[in-house]
């Protein structure tokens, strides 16, 4: 409800609310793309770019569900997009012989990559399979029910589920094992 309220007020020109929207979801919207890609740059620039379409192509939107779901699979999008520009940007670079740039998760000036649980946590999804983890994290971090991740994904919600459970599963091993060392 207050979500509709907002993209009310959004459409009558009130650059405050836009503002709130954002201040509201930001820092969820970046652990989610931090999970997915595991470079804070990457995740950084997926949520400014995701913002920066939502405010200028706001006149259009028409909210259709939650907010933050709707928004949690713009970034994910972003996400896949850009780590898929990346990818093509290092095979290009590995052609020339270039060395590929790798992920920096050190970054001192979020304090979200600098909480130990957080590292622990994001170290061990690194270690899934993208898919269970990309299930995983929309989930828990976008909100998403199970048949929204289907449809965005183009799977069946049998196999979402599968991937979330084997997924959870492992997470607790990895996870297990590291406070066993």
């Amino acid at each position: 409800m207050v979500d509709r309220l907002f993209v009310m007020r959004c459409k009558q020109e009130s650059r405050d609310t836009l503002r709130r929207i954002y201040e509201k979801y930001r820092d969820s919207l970046l652990i989610l793309a931090i999970a997915l890609s595991h470079d804070v740059n990457v995740a950084e620039d997926a949520v400014h770019d995701v913002f920066v379409a939502f405010a200028e192509n706001f006149a259009n939107f028409k909210l259709a569900g939650n907010l933050k779901a709707y928004l949690a699979k713009c970034v994910a999008n972003r996400v896949r997009d850009q780590m898929r520009a990346k990818r093509r940007q290092a095979k290009a670079l590995t052609s020339e012989r270039a060395c590929s740039v790798s992920s920096d998760l050190s970054e001192p000036s979020r304090l979200i990559v600098c909480n130990e649980e957080l590292r622990l946590l994001s170290s061990a999804l690194a270690q899934l399979p993208h898919e269970q983890r990309e299930v995983i994290v929309l989930h828990i971090h976008g909100e998403m029910r199970f048949r929204v991740i289907a449809k965005s994904l183009g799977i069946s919600v049998n196999t979402v589920r599968g991937c979330y459970r084997y997924g959870i599963r492992k997470l607790r091993s990895i996870l297990n094992s590291e406070i066993e060392q």
